[in-house]
Formats: structure tokens, C-alpha cells, sequence
């Protein structure tokens, strides 16, 4: 499986939002998407699915243009998964298995049902599974949320900030969670992400906007503390710490 971006661009209103995207991604492979607030990572992510339209580009996964596929075919192929989501009033069960709705004509049958079944048990969510989704911690909520994406049997997962709002320990869980599924099933992931640091541990390669181009897209071990200063428009110092890169921020004078 093989995603290929060539020459996105993106407009709001007539301003430019992304301007000439390009890069491709294989199978079992996490490319984080980095830069400041506004820089175009959610906007990216978007496209990619045609929750929104670009202005120019294409967007082709295995040579297929995802463009001339029905949206009933693109969620079969790309699982989205928001920064933000509303509460529903939903159990967790139930939560997990509207990911099968590109699957699902009248009603869920037992293949649907026995997806469902499997993917709370990998998450360690059976226990969980009759309980209403408003009752969970963020840690729980964000597992069902990535597990509802996991039952659309994607090529493709999209994850704006997956780890936004969680404690340490979560954000270590939910993008254990993220390699292994990428690892095991042969997916592809795009994921934005704040925190540089949990990005150099878990991601393979970075993808950096800045004003809504690509200033680097490189593997992690390519990119330079000039390459984070540039993006992020102050110093930083990078070192090693257990073989994985950490940014160190710098006081400004």
C-alpha cells in the first residue's frame, strides 16, 4: 500500500491555507505532521479524505485517485479521527461499531459484530463495553475513539492530536496503541501532533509546515534543531536521551 500526495493545495475564503503539498508514504510507516497552530496540519488532514476539496493536487492511495472514489469508499480506505468530538449518548460497544458503517447496509451482521467484539478486547475495553461513552476518562474515551477508526478496517488512519488533553501516562498508551495497529495491520498514519517530543519517539518520519508549505520532510534522524527553530521560531537544543531525540526549549534573551 503506498499514499501519494502531489501538489496539494488548499484555499478558505480565497487565502491560501496549503500551498504545493507533496509526499508519500508506505505501509507500517507514521508521519507526523509538525508545525505552530494555523500552520495547515488539521487542514492537511482533511484533504487527504476530501472532508474538505482541494484547489489543486491529487491525492492517489495505491495509484487509485482518492478524489473519483464515493464517500462510502473512501471510509473504507481512510479513518479520520478528530482533535475534538462530541458526546454521544452512546455505549462504548456501540461507539466502536459505527465505524462499520461503511460496511453496514441494514443492519450490523456478526462479521460486524464479531470486529467490534475483537478490537475491545485488544484495547482492553471489554469491561467497558455496556458503559455510556460520557462516563469514561479522557485515557478511555480516546481508545473507543481510535477503535471506532480501527473497525473501519482503513489502509489509512488520520489523527489530529491524538494525544491533546491526556496525561502522561495516556498519551504514552493511546500512540502504543497507534504504532501497534500501524505495525500489525500494515496501515499507514498521518498524525499532528504538538508535542515534538512524543513525535521523535513514536513517528518515522516528519513532515513540517510552515505558512502552509513543506519546510522539511525527512526521517526523524534527518531532522536538525535548525530544521525546529525555523518551524517554530525559537531555540532549542537537541540531544539523546535512551536512543530517542528530545527538544530542549531556550530561553529567549
Amino acid at each position: 500500500m503506498s499514499l501519494r500526495v502531489e501538489g496539494l493545495s488548499f484555499a478558505y475564503n480565497g487565502r491560501p491555507i496549503l500551498k504545493e503539498i507533496n509526499f508519500d508514504l508506505e505501509a507500517g510507516k507514521i508521519l507526523g505532521l509538525l508545525g505552530v497552530n494555523g500552520a495547515g496540519k488539521t487542514t492537511l488532514l482533511k484533504c487527504l479524505n476530501r472532508i474538505l476539496t482541494p484547489a489543486a493536487g491529487t491525492v492517489r492511495l495505491d495509484g487509485k485517485e482518492v478524489g473519483n472514489l464515493s464517500r462510502n469508499e473512501t471510509a473504507r480506505h481512510f479513518a479520520y479521527v478528530p482533535q475534538k468530538y462530541g458526546e454521544e449518548p452512546l455505549t462504548v460497544f456501540d461507539a466502536v461499531l459505527l465505524g462499520r458503517k461503511p460496511y453496514i447496509r441494514w443492519e450490523a451482521n456478526r462479521h460486524d459484530l464479531e470486529v467490534v467484539e475483537a478490537l475491545l478486547y485488544r484495547l482492553d475495553l471489554e469491561h467497558l463495553a455496556l458503559r455510556p461513552t460520557h462516563q469514561l476518562s479522557g485515557g478511555e474515551l480516546q481508545k473507543v475513539v481510535i477503535g471506532r477508526a480501527l473497525a473501519q478496517e482503513p489502509q489509512v488512519l488520520l489523527l489530529d492530536e491524538p494525544t491533546s488533553n491526556l496525561d502522561l501516562k495516556n498519551q504514552l498508551q493511546v500512540m502504543q496503541l497507534v504504532v501497534r495497529a500501524v505495525r500489525e495491520h500494515r496501515l499507514a498514519a498521518v498524525v499532528s501532533m504538538h508535542d515534538v517530543n512524543l513525535a521523535f519517539r513514536f513517528a518515522d518520519r516528519f513532515l513540517m509546515l510552515k505558512d502552509g508549505r513543506v519546510h522539511r520532510l525527512a526521517d526523524k534522524e534527518a531532522v536538525t534543531a535548525a530544521d525546529i527553530e525555523e518551524v517554530y521560531g525559537l531555540k532549542v537544543f537537541l540531544t539523546e536521551v535512551e536512543k530517542h531525540k528530545v527538544v530542549i526549549p531556550l530561553e529567549e534573551n
